[in-house]
């Protein structure tokens, strides 16, 4: 039986001494990354699903701080929302968002932050092919949920038209600026902890 070699995420890399205070903090700053990534909405005329910046923040979020940590955050983010707090696309709020036609999406980010977190777990994200491959693998987590889910709403027939198509250009875009910073962030930490000893 094969074994699959489990690394630590950046985070704890980075910061490999904390208490659970600090975590939680770190989880609530994930959050607040998240709902500003989200303020960066355009919305799309034929589509009741905007383009926005959540993704970034859902993908970085998940490969930072791995799996558990990162679907933790993203669980904070969308209580926030639910509870009021203007943190979705444009400044939105309300349980309304969890339920209407983007409410897939944004429950997918929950599972892409920890499918993401527990790939850069198994050091896929050391190298930047494999830090694009986690990103890819987190959008198409995002994409299975948002359309199985939107399809409600706009019929199967429309869905791919309305919720994929328009948005895959930017998701590409999103993670050409992510993937890098994850490899990086690996050099910086080695070469820093070397720079320290």
């Amino acid at each position: 039986m094969m074994q699959t070699q489990t690394t630590q995420p950046l985070y704890d890399a980075i910061f490999p001494r904390r208490g659970v205070l600090i975590d939680g903090a770190v989880a609530l700053g994930a959050a607040f990354f998240i709902a500003l990534c989200a303020q960066v909405a355009i919305r799309v005329p034929f589509s009741p699903v905007p383009i926005t910046g959540q993704t970034f923040g859902v993908l970085l979020v998940g490969a930072l701080l791995g799996s558990r940590r990162g679907a933790l955050s993203v669980l904070a983010y969308l209580a926030e929302g639910a509870a009021g707090l203007p943190v979705f696309a444009g400044g939105g709020s309300g349980v309304a968002w969890l339920v209407g036609p983007t409410g897939g999406y944004l429950l997918g980010f929950v599972v892409a932050a920890w499918v993401v977190g527990r790939l850069c777990e198994q050091a896929w994200n050391r190298r930047l092919a494999g830090a694009a491959l986690v990103m890819l693998a987190g959008n198409a987590v995002i994409y299975l949920f948002g359309l199985l889910w939107l399809a409600r709403f706009v019929g199967i027939d429309k869905v791919l038209a309305l919720g994929l198509v328009p948005f895959v250009p930017g998701d590409l875009l999103k993670i050409a600026l992510a993937a890098p910073a994850l490899p990086l962030g690996w050099k910086l930490t080695v070469e820093t902890s070397r720079w320290h000893q």
